[in-house]
């Protein structure tokens, strides 16, 4: 008997130049749960990070995701969004993996990669920080995590911290995107 998986929902629309996400619903991998943006209620914002298992580039990027996750508790949601689509990457190897990483961070699969698609995300790992506007959310910054994906001591910029920064201060992002590196997100054939 198959299991059911609840189907995602997302919406993307442009209003006035800035790109507007209605509210979406991806399965947490961690416990089987459904995780929507508007869980996340009394946060200020929510940092998306698309990843996954294989990537060597994210690995880099695990002690800083939790770092970051452990300064900004509270006050800004991270959440890992996995649109790779290769058995390496399927819901069963997310969990496993997902355990061995110790973090406290929904881990969500987007297997049909709807959110990839609307956020426009190519790379893992990629960051968007979405801020809420009424109902919907907008992004507040797309792309790098910093600006050196291979050697943590050796970052300068790290842009999206500085963009969360900005936004739980009411100030406008000065730096809203930047180029990610790392593995391409290979789009499913439709």
């Amino acid at each position: 008997m198959k299991k059911l998986i609840p189907t995602l929902v997302v919406l993307c629309q442009l209003t006035a130049g800035a790109q507007t996400i209605q509210d979406f619903t991806l399965v947490n991998v961690a416990d089987s749960k459904s995780v929507s943006l508007s869980s996340f209620q009394s946060c200020q914002g929510i940092a998306v990070i698309f990843f996954s298992n294989e990537c060597p580039y994210d690995g880099k990027y695990l002690n800083r995701i939790k770092q970051l996750n452990d300064r900004y508790k509270g006050s800004i949601q991270f959440v890992l969004v996995n649109s790779h689509s290769d058995e390496r990457e399927s819901m069963k190897a997310m969990s496993a993996k997902y355990k061995s990483w110790q973090l406290s961070i929904p881990y969500l699969a987007d297997k049909d990669q709807v959110a990839m698609e609307c956020l426009g995300s190519r790379k893992s790992p990629e960051a968007f920080l979405v801020k809420k506007i009424g109902n919907n959310f907008s992004i507040a910054y797309n792309g790098a995590i910093d600006d050196n994906p291979l050697v943590e001591s050796d970052v300068s910029q790290a842009y999206l911290q500085l963009a969360i920064d900005e936004l739980l201060a009411g100030k406008k992002v000065t730096v809203n995107s930047s180029r990610a590196a790392g593995c391409t997100i290979r789009s499913k054939v439709k």
